[in-house]
């Protein structure tokens, strides 16, 4: 293979490439039509002019079957007339229209035979186009619904490598944890405050002994009596009040201090 040849391919299939790229379906489909429409307009000047061709080649095939029947009468009257060689002119001339029209009428056949064969196509031109401009709306409405699913995809496989996306992933997640973080906080929280009122609560029935006691031992108020000890001699229960040993204060505030003690070390 020679070298001529092989750039020739080479050049051939990269133009062929780079018009294949660069072809637009919606604008080689409104082309298209326009070209069809342009050899309508074309087609019909063209039967427009065999139909004018027709009607001229039937006038003078008329006109010249009229000399024909023309110079046969003066023919006839020649000879009447008893001149020969004019009547024989006269035939003469005939013949020669006669011929006249005798090709004409075989060229208006023929032209009538193109007339009707350019009709036929004319009417098929335009049905063909009537056809292409239909399906050129469905196949442009096709070609535009497919180059707008092929963006998408091509958009929908760009997400992944979309700095833009991964960012909003990215924040997606922080929201997420953040509100974790909030919820675990939260019950902590709540855990926090439970215990707390699960404390004051559980304190409530020493502060509320802590007080009867201290009802019950308020110094000067009342005497209270210390629990009888067997050595101690027995009182007749009619000796007077006043015989019987008080309790000193000091001695029950002792007590008292040695039991809040007790309590603290709980």
């Amino acid at each position: 293979m020679g070298f001529f040849d092989r750039l020739s391919r080479l050049l051939r299939a990269n133009l062929n490439d780079l018009v294949s790229k660069a072809e637009d379906p919606v604008k080689i489909l409104d082309q298209s039509v326009a070209d069809m429409q342009s050899d309508l307009v074309k087609l019909r000047q063209a039967v427009a002019m065999a139909i004018s061709s027709q009607k001229r080649l039937r006038n003078q095939a008329d006109q010249a079957e009229g000399q024909v029947k023309t110079w046969y009468e003066r023919a006839e009257l020649a000879l009447k007339k008893g001149e020969e060689n004019l009547a024989r002119e006269a035939l003469s001339r005939r013949k020669t229209f006669q011929e006249s029209s005798t090709s004409l009428n075989n060229q208006l056949k023929a032209q009538e035979g193109q007339v009707e064969m350019l009709k036929r196509s004319l009417v098929a031109l335009e049905g063909k186009i009537a056809e292409a401009r239909t399906k050129k709306d469905m196949l442009k409405a096709r070609a535009q619904a497919a180059q707008a699913q092929q963006q998408l995809q091509s958009a929908v496989g760009n997400m992944g490598s979309n700095s833009a996306m991964a960012a909003f992933d990215r924040m997606e997640d922080k929201v997420q944890a953040l509100e974790a973080s909030g919820q675990a906080a939260a019950e902590l929280a709540g855990a926090d405050l439970e215990s707390q009122f699960a404390a004051l609560e559980g304190g409530n029935d020493l502060d509320d002994e802590l007080s009867a006691l201290r009802q019950r031992l308020q110094g000067g108020a009342e005497a209270v009596a210390l629990p009888e000890c067997e050595s101690a001699p027995k009182l007749n229960s009619q000796e007077p009040a006043e015989n019987i040993e008080k309790v000193k204060v000091e001695e029950v505030d002792a007590d008292l201090e040695e039991l809040r003690r007790s309590i603290d070390k709980l």
